[in-house]
């Protein structure tokens, strides 16, 4: 990291860049900011901001992300935090956000968020992906559009990171040509649904309470896809509360058996984590593909 003097010019000259005037830096608090980024919280005599940043080489990261941030603002269904601006200064491009400010959960928070994510699903366009690609990580992520969902599911969504996670030799050849039994399947395991919008990584991680009491929406892969999708990935890495799920069914139901089918859905996150950190995770795989191919 960079001494104390070379960060506050950095934050400065992001500032400037982002709000055309200068502002003075008070205070920063360096946070985490995920694997391939770092992130910091500035004090300034203007406010206070969520500043990340990360070596050039992922330029288009962090555009892509604020794409997403003001398409999941602009539906009104969830906070979201303002994008501010987003650059490159010599060697790293950065991020500039609102800075959300942590809270209590309050009184009726999981109900809250299983209604206004079903809202936010109600959005819909006629094809699946978006009109611009994004990243899930650090992994590139296509969002071709695409008249069919199931065909998006499998070409865009299942393809990419399986073909990816084979020729890094993290799966077998026997595993890789499971995929492809399991393709010839998804049309009859899989209710075709009309796209809805997707935050796209919708984790506990990617879950903030703000100091209002309510869930805000961060890190977003956004694109229009599976909802059941979205919901599949909410159960990774712990789940959300049970009353999460049974406000959601009230505002826009699942179809039945919806639970049979999580597994199918979370293989593309869990090829995702094969990717991103190796091969802990392809015993998830197997067992998906075991059952299911």
């Amino acid at each position: 990291m960079w001494a104390a003097q070379e960060q506050i010019d950095f934050f400065e000259y992001v500032l400037f860049r982002t709000f055309g005037r200068t502002l003075s830096v008070l205070e920063v608090r360096l946070l985490s900011g995920g694997d391939i980024n770092t992130a910091a919280r500035v004090a300034t005599s203007e406010g206070t901001f969520f500043i990340k940043w990360s070596a050039a080489d992922n330029d288009g990261m962090f555009e892509a992300e604020a794409r997403g941030l003001d398409l999941l603002r602009q539906t009104g269904a969830l906070p979201v935090p303002e994008v501010m601006g987003y650059g490159q200064r010599q060697e790293q491009v950065y991020l500039v956000l609102e800075y959300i400010e942590s809270g209590a959960l309050r009184s009726g928070y999981w109900e809250n968020l299983g209604r206004s994510l079903a809202m936010l699903h109600t959005h819909t366009q006629t094809q699946f992906g978006l009109h611009f690609d994004n990243y899930i990580g650090s992994l590139p992520q296509q969002n071709t559009p695409t008249d069919d969902g199931i065909t998006f599911f499998i070409e865009h969504r299942l393809k990419p990171q399986a073909g990816l996670a084979f020729y890094r030799g993290f799966l077998s050849e026997n595993l890789y040509r499971k995929f492809q039994k399991l393709y010839d399947r998804l049309p009859d395991l899989l209710p075709n649904e009309r796209p809805a919008l997707l935050h796209g990584d919708l984790w506990s991680g990617n879950v903030m309470v703000n100091n209002q009491g309510e869930a805000a929406l961060v890190d977003p892969a956004v694109y229009f896809g599976f909802r059941e999708a979205e919901l599949a990935f909410t159960s990774l890495f712990g789940g959300f509360d049970e009353r999460f799920y049974t406000a959601y069914n009230e505002v826009f139901p699942l179809e039945e058996d919806f639970q049979e089918r999580i597994p199918i859905y979370n293989l593309y996150p869990l090829l995702v984590h094969v990717n991103l950190f190796g091969t802990g995770y392809v015993s998830g795989v197997e067992r998906v593909l075991k059952r299911f191919s």
